[in-house]
């Protein structure tokens, strides 16, 4: 039998790059714990483990549900986030700090990395004979979490890109020429698949998609782009930001000569327009006909755009808030430790599931496209519209003369 909820604070912390849905999740926390009456104060750490560190709270308890409902409309972090990625012995500091506030209950909403801390945390209570029930809550618009179908932050991500290669495509088809759009996707391509949304006709764009799932060959994209270009006189193109050679280094990487890292020792890709601009004037040079005029090309990186557009997926919505719903109801009713993960139980009508997993499944792990999403080297496959097509919500009806 699961032991009785003990009785004691809870903290909630949010993580990583902010979305349009993360304070769903949080609101939905602190909705399921006011169901439970083991807990003490809830309270909210500034800037994740950071504010845990600092002793940096806010409390949450006693907030109206008239602020709550606002807040969880409110796309970006409303406690901060952090990019920290804690060690052992952070992690034991942020296990000090909270056993000395008497918290029983953490919840931490965030990606790969947060489900990592939470492991680490979580081992370290036990370890100490303190019961400290922890919970790892899924956010990222990469959509690249193990065990789950797809992650709080992505639908409305994936919505945002299509919308915007619906306007772009259009512009296009306006005044012809090449565009190159950069789209966020370290190691997954999801987000950058996602602009296939804005195919209306067999001509729209995006025409070429190239994933990290894939190796990119700039002979080939080279290639690509003359044969689309030769046919339409125009050409839009989706490029992930995280697109590698076939040795595996980074394309952004190599050609802007990036020595920045950030705290999980990845090179910086998103503060940059770089790979845009250098994929645009390879086309240039390549396109431009001997003694003629080279073709119109322009490029744009989408970056933090993506992640907090006030135009969510109302889907995303109603699982950011579920699943921080469901955290702490498994928290109250017994269980000690896990990861709530999202699990689709059919597409018409859509339907979906929550699940608790083990830390361990999804802590530092990534997922990326499944091969059947992919098509050839720079497509995507019905297969990945009919899973995508559900989460996003309805969008603009366009028409052309």
């Amino acid at each position: 039998m699961p032991a009785d909820p003990p009785r004691g604070n809870a903290v909630i912390g949010q993580a990583g790059g902010p979305t349009a849905v993360i304070n769903q999740s949080l609101v939905g926390i602190v909705e399921g714990l006011h169901s439970g009456g083991a807990v003490g104060r809830i309270l909210g750490a500034r800037h994740g483990v950071r504010g845990m560190v600092n002793d940096d709270f806010i409390d949450l308890t006693d907030l109206s549900e008239e602020k709550l409902s606002r807040v969880a409309v409110t796309p970006s972090a409303a406690l901060g986030s952090t990019r920290d990625k804690p060690n052992e012995e952070y992690c034991e500091r942020i296990f000090e700090k909270l056993r000395a506030r008497d918290v029983r209950y953490f919840f931490y909403v965030g990606g790969n990395d947060s489900s990592d801390t939470c492991r680490i945390v979580n081992q370290l209570s036990n370890e100490a004979g303190y019961e400290l029930r922890c919970f790892h809550v899924p956010k990222t618009i990469d959509n690249d979490l193990m065990e789950n179908d797809h992650t709080p932050g992505f639908p409305s991500a994936a919505r945002f890109v299509g919308k915007a290669f619906t306007g772009d495509n259009l512009d296009n088809a306006s005044l012809k020429g090449i565009k190159v759009n950069i789209v966020m996707g370290r190691h997954a391509g999801f987000l950058a698949a996602a602009s296939a949304l804005a195919r209306h006709r067999e001509d729209d764009g995006p025409h070429l998609i190239y994933l990290p799932e894939r190796n990119f060959d700039t002979d080939r994209f080279v290639a690509d782009v003359d044969r689309v270009y030769s046919r339409l006189g125009r050409c839009v193109i989706a490029v992930s930001e995280g697109i590698h050679n076939a040795q595996g280094e980074s394309i952004s990487a190599l050609m802007s000569g990036l020595e920045e890292k950030d705290a999980h020792g990845n090179v910086q890709l998103s503060g940059t327009g770089a790979l845009g601009d250098w994929l645009a004037n390879l086309i240039r040079l390549k396109l431009t006909p001997e003694g003629g005029k080279p073709p119109r090309v322009r490029a744009d990186t989408f970056g933090y755009l993506q992640r907090c557009y006030p135009d969510a997926s109302p889907i995303d919505q109603h699982e950011a808030r579920a699943a921080g719903q469901k955290a702490a109801e498994v928290a109250l009713l017994g269980d000690l430790d896990g990861s709530v993960a999202i699990k689709r139980m059919s597409n018409e009508p859509y339907e979906s599931r929550f699940e608790l997993v083990k830390l361990e499944a999804v802590a530092a792990k990534t997922r990326v496209m499944p091969d059947e999403f992919i098509k050839g080297d720079h497509d995507v496959t019905p297969a990945f519209f009919d899973y995508l097509r559900p989460l996003v919500g309805e969008l603009p009806v366009i028409e052309r003369l």
